[in-house]
Order: structure tokens, then C-alpha cells, then sequence
């Protein structure tokens, strides 16, 4: 996919209570996004041992970069949930308010040591802006 990015950063997480805060870094705001699908994902399983057999695309328009990455962490859950696939490897690519995301992964086997479910993406502390390097984006997720 021309113009995407994958998230490649180490999961990052902050404290909230009983769910989990995550966050995604990147130098665009389409990197930061998919990082954080990382970061979610990361909760479901280790990411380096999820093979890229299967692609989800996901497309949808918004033109709040918040929304955006509730909307496409949600979307991801949601496919990779009926599908029965643990997801590894995230790309997001953004015209004006027009969002188009792939991820990669495989259905769950022996092997994939299951986490965390995460069911879902919230607005709870929900954070897209510019920082230190590029864009940070943050949200709690419903554990």
C-alpha cells in the first residue's frame, strides 16, 4: 500500500484503574495511529510471533484524528474478532478526511499465547497531537 506506514515501535502503555491506557508514536499522524493499534493489539498476544497470512482493510472517513483512531482501533477489533485472527502488523494511510487501514495477521492456533481481550476503544483520555518528534496518540481501552 502506497503511502502507509506500520507500526514498528515497542508497545507503549500508561496507568488507568482496571482498563488500559495505550499509546502509538510516529512521525505523521497516520504512524502514531497505527502504533497504537500495535499497542492494542500487543495486549492480545506477542506480536513477533503473529505471521501475516491474512489482510483486514478498513476504510472510513473522519476528519477528526481523535475519532479517527477510536474508529479504526474498533474496526480492527471488530474484524479481527469475527474473523477468529490475532492481528501483528498495522498500516494506515489518510486522504483529507478519508482514513484506509490494513493489518496482517493469522487465525489463533496452539502457539499464540492468548493475553489480554481488549473489547474496545474508548474516548476516555483520548489524545491525538503533535509531540516531541512527530504525533503521540493515546486512549483507554475497555479491558
Amino acid at each position: 500500500m502506497a503511502g502507509t506506514v506500520s507500526g514498528h515501535g515497542q508497545p507503549e502503555y500508561f496507568e488507568h484503574g482496571a482498563d488500559v491506557g495505550i499509546v502509538g508514536r510516529g512521525a505523521r499522524v497516520e504512524d502514531a495511529l497505527a502504533a497504537a493499534a500495535r499497542s492494542a493489539f500487543a495486549l492480545t498476544t506477542r506480536l513477533e510471533d503473529v505471521r501475516p497470512l491474512e489482510r483486514i482493510e478498513v476504510d472510513f472517513d473522519e476528519d477528526d484524528p481523535e475519532f479517527a483512531l477510536v474508529t479504526w482501533i474498533n474496526l480492527l477489533l471488530a474484524r479481527s474478532q469475527s474473523r477468529g485472527l490475532a492481528l501483528g502488523t498495522f498500516a494506515l494511510a489518510r486522504e483529507g478526511s478519508r482514513w484506509r487501514g490494513e493489518a496482517w495477521g493469522e487465525p489463533w492456533r496452539e502457539g499464540l499465547e492468548r493475553g489480554i481481550d481488549v473489547k474496545g476503544a474508548t474516548l476516555t483520555m483520548l489524545s491525538v497531537k503533535p509531540a516531541p518528534g512527530g504525533w503521540e496518540a493515546r486512549c483507554v481501552v475497555d479491558v
